[in-house]
């Protein structure tokens, strides 16, 4: 597509109107212009074959409109879904031990805390902290370690131990 093709023109002499029309059928400003952006974009990455259309405009209006309604129909079903299944049970707060964890973790350096967490939490191996963190393997036992230490004195417990799970 050559430089915009009309495009920037036809956006620049309808914007307002859209926007306007839009706004005035959903009644929501910040809806209005989510619909006319993503309604543009579509029109932009169509622009050679919608440009050819006898009203362009029509176009970005019918597909911003559709846009509004969709996200209607979902908070509408959203809200019956509300009503029908009601809202699950709470979560139960964290325990003691787990927010003590977490304040301590964000003492870490991020290194640190990346290594333990990936190793330690989500069970990944050595090897695969490595590959994921893109270090060699003893840089993440040193880290381990490290961040082992600064967790045991953070949280005074004995959290030292061998890293032999490669």
């Amino acid at each position: 597509m050559a430089e915009d093709d009309g495009f920037e023109e036809f956006y620049r002499g309808t914007r307002q109107r859209v926007m306007t029309f839009l706004y005035a059928m959903c009644g929501d400003r910040a809806d209005a212009q989510d619909a006319a952006q993503e309604a543009y974009v579509r029109a932009w990455q169509r622009w050679s074959t919608i440009a050819g259309y006898d009203d362009p405009e029509a176009w970005v209006r019918t597909v911003g409109y559709r846009l509004c309604a969709s996200r209607w129909r979902k908070a509408r079903n959203a809200i019956v879904a509300h009503r029908r299944h009601g809202t699950g049970p709470a979560a139960e707060p964290p325990s003691e031990n787990t927010v003590a964890l977490v304040r301590a973790l964000r003492q870490l350096p991020p290194a640190d805390r990346e290594a333990v967490v990936l190793h330690h939490l989500l069970d990944l191996t050595v090897a695969d902290v490595a590959a994921h963190t893109g270090v060699p393997a003893n840089t993440v036992k040193t880290r381990l370690v490290r961040g082992r230490r600064r967790l045991a004195g953070l949280l005074g417990t004995d959290l030292t131990g061998e890293y032999t799970n490669a």
